[in-house]
């Protein structure tokens, strides 16, 4: 009689798999938020604060660029700005000729991901686009839209701070 080896069925629980899923798991949110951080680098920006108290959700918001000019960043909306809806995007520059112009929409208390939206050039000085905030589980989510310029002496930029009530 000959003695057939028989394969033998693993039972119980495969803590091997479990780990090299967890540390998949880890690899990639640690990928994700170093390539987020490098979209993100803003070393290169000079910052200018905003003119005074504003209100995106009634009015424009503008920023003096030092001895360089002025930006003024316009969302039009009927009142309020509003999660997941498609805003439009205005931006007029003075004094600086900017190549690029961008709107970045990011969350002042939590990291929302990327929400970046380039401008188009629609006339000397004036830049326009569409944006959108994304939705957040907070009653009341802080948002700072960061305008940035693209001029051939550089980055330059400003910020204007808004809250979206969910609806």
């Amino acid at each position: 009689m000959k003695n057939l080896l028989k394969p033998v069925e693993v039972t119980g629980f495969p803590a091997l798999k479990v780990l090299i899923l967890v540390t998949g798991l880890a690899l990639a949110a640690c990928t994700w938020y170093v390539f987020a951080n490098w979209l993100r680098d803003d070393r290169d920006i000079v910052w200018f604060i905003p003119n005074g108290e504003c209100n995106l959700h009634r009015a424009p918001c503008s920023a003096t660029l030092g001895d360089k000019g002025e930006l003024t960043l316009t969302i039009d909306t009927d009142g309020r700005i509003e999660a997941l809806e498609v805003l439009p995007l205005d931006v007029e520059v003075e004094g600086v000729n900017p190549r690029h112009v961008t709107v970045d929409f990011v969350g002042r208390d939590m990291d929302m991901g990327l929400n970046r939206f380039a401008l188009t050039a629609t006339a000397p000085g004036h830049f326009h686009g569409q944006g959108q905030v994304g939705v957040c589980t907070q009653a009341v989510m802080p948002w700072r839209a960061r305008v940035i310029l693209e001029t051939p002496d550089g980055k330059l930029g400003s910020w204007f701070d808004f809250d979206v009530t969910r609806s």
